[in-house]
């Protein structure tokens, strides 16, 4: 074999590999980087041909395209057969001619009742906290460490599990760069960060053995050439941190296909990941464990319901007609039910107006999407409201998580000051948003929840309510912020509070007198919401 063509195929052999280390795409006709790789060592090929075998007068005197030597005009010729493919490829299975197909890309289960599925809320599980505070308190306890705090960073990609019936927020640390990467990879990184997004305690979890397979790491313990390497021919989407139910770390790495190129993606399981060890097991969607929270992606998730409500009577009436098109709203937030974490978001007209249809929620470790036709105010609108409240304050409202409060849908949000710090608890109510309570967030959210009750107590559901008979030991009434309260004490020694708004008659109940009442919960002093 000639010389020069065996020196040839090893440049273009060495530089092939060097570009699949460096640039790491998929060995997958459905997705895009692999035309890209390929249609680099196409050009690879013809120049370095070129080179060794075309003298360097050969390349003087060529000044016109058809003399350009053949080892040139095929390699063009093939990178536009293959753009022109992709694009032609990807025309044909598009929401043009497969609106229906797209409209299907998610199975949204529209028979709920939000009521019966939905849990009244348990402020035990209700992630208070949003992603600004819960970096702020993930940089706080970092800072007080500072064997740690001079060698890494806190990675900002918090992810949102529900940890043995705990609602977390959690991440890694990271290596700062190169040098302190070099200095540390012997051990690796001995810790990750929680903080609860119930009441904000943040903690810097300790490892015997530390995370070495990282997205800061370089070279072969870089996470993502680790994966690749590992699983050379399978899409994945964005690695994502969480704990086990023991505290041990993983990597929750969503694996995808494609339909044309990258296109129409699907979640199709999940690579579960060691950072310690680095090894990995490829799960089908139906073995993944149940400790695993975050498998579909949040964006994915929004792209397939917008697909769901655009495309469901066609194509050209996505366009023009636009009967029954319907997007998510621009924000979105997490829940925790079932032991599993739920994305939710409102469905609102494609007019875009201050208003929802309704919600949908998806487990987003299974997929499972449920919309519920609940319609009221567009979150933003509940934002606003909340924030009119207490405007002379100019606190900033986060966006509502939506609770089931006395068996009705009601947006919860927190009020935040300049600092970031959460001031205020506000309750708006879902169908009319003119109906918003905020109360001091050092009251406590239980307290802010009892304030919203009260002033609505006239729309609580009799069968949400407790019902007893008791007979008056002592009543007195006092005067709190111009309304006037009864406290009353029953045989039983249990103490009462009630507005006098809930009933006329309390200025002329007496000592031994009989009440049938009506409360929400059980407490050292009940409220009254009802008196038959």
């Amino acid at each position: 074999m000639n010389k020069k063509i065996v020196i040839s195929i090893l440049i273009q052999l060495i530089l092939a590999g060097i570009y699949y280390y460096m640039f790491l795409p998929v060995l997958n006709p459905t997705c895009f980087s692999f035309w890209v790789y390929l249609m680099a060592l196409i050009i690879n090929f013809s120049v370095i041909t070129t080179l060794m075998t075309v003298s360097s007068r050969e390349l003087r005197v060529i000044e016109k395209l058809q003399d350009l030597p053949k080892l040139i005009l095929l390699p063009m010729a093939s990178i536009f057969v293959i753009i022109t493919g992709i694009m032609l490829v990807n025309i044909i299975v598009s929401p043009i001619f497969n609106a229906k197909s797209y409209s299907q890309r998610i199975t949204v289960d529209e028979s709920g009742e939000f009521s019966k599925d939905i849990a009244e809320v348990d402020f035990k599980k209700v992630p208070l906290l949003d992603r600004d505070s819960t970096e702020k308190l993930g940089d706080r306890v970092m800072g007080q460490n500072s064997d740690y705090v001079s060698q890494f960073y806190v990675s900002d990609d918090y992810t949102q599990i529900n940890y043995n019936d705990e609602i977390l927020r959690v991440t890694t640390l990271e290596y700062d760069g190169l040098i302190k990467w070099i200095s540390n990879r012997g051990e690796g990184i001995k810790g990750y960060i929680t903080v609860n997004s119930v009441n904000g305690e943040s903690k810097l979890v300790k490892l015997e053995k530390g995370l070495k397979y990282m997205k800061s790491a370089f070279f072969n313990d870089n996470l993502t050439r680790t994966i690749r390497f590992q699983y050379p021919f399978t899409p994945v989407g964005e690695s994502m941190f969480e704990i086990d139910n023991e505290g041990n770390p993983y990597y929750i790495t969503p694996t995808l296909s494609y339909t044309g190129v990258t296109n129409k993606t699907k979640v199709t399981g999940a690579i579960i990941t060691d950072p310690i060890t680095g090894k990995s097991k490829k799960y089908d969607m139906k073995d993944i464990p149940s400790w695993v929270d975050n498998v579909h992606p949040a964006y994915l998730v929004l792209e397939q319901v917008n697909h769901w409500g655009t495309y469901r009577d066609g194509f050209i009436n996505s366009i023009f007609g636009q009967k029954n098109v319907v997007n998510t709203t621009e924000g979105y937030n997490y829940l925790a039910l079932n032991d599993d974490i739920y994305l939710y978001t409102g469905i609102t007209s494609v007019l875009s107006d201050e208003s929802n249809l309704g919600f949908i929620l998806t487990n987003l470790r299974t997929g499972e999407t449920r919309y519920y036709d609940v319609a009221g105010a567009e979150e933003y609108s509940a934002m606003d409201s909340a924030e009119g409240q207490v405007q002379q304050m100019h606190y900033r409202s986060t966006f509502p998580l939506l609770i089931n409060l006395n068996g009705k849908p009601t947006y919860l949000v927190s009020l935040k000051d300049n600092a970031g710090l959460v001031k205020m608890y506000g309750f708006v109510d879902v169908k009319d948003y003119q109906k918003v309570v905020v109360t001091d967030a050092s009251l406590g959210i239980t307290k802010a929840m009892e304030n919203y009750l009260n002033s609505n107590s006239e729309e609580i559901s009799s069968d949400l309510l407790n019902k007893k008979t008791i007979t008056v030991k002592r009543i007195t009434s006092a005067v709190i912020d111009s309304n006037t309260y009864y406290y009353i004490v029953d045989q039983d020694n249990q103490k009462y509070m009630v507005p006098l708004k809930v009933s006329n008659k309390l200025p002329f109940v007496g000592e031994t007198d009989t009440l049938t009442i009506m409360y929400y919960k059980d407490a050292d002093i009940i409220e009254i919401t009802k008196i038959d």
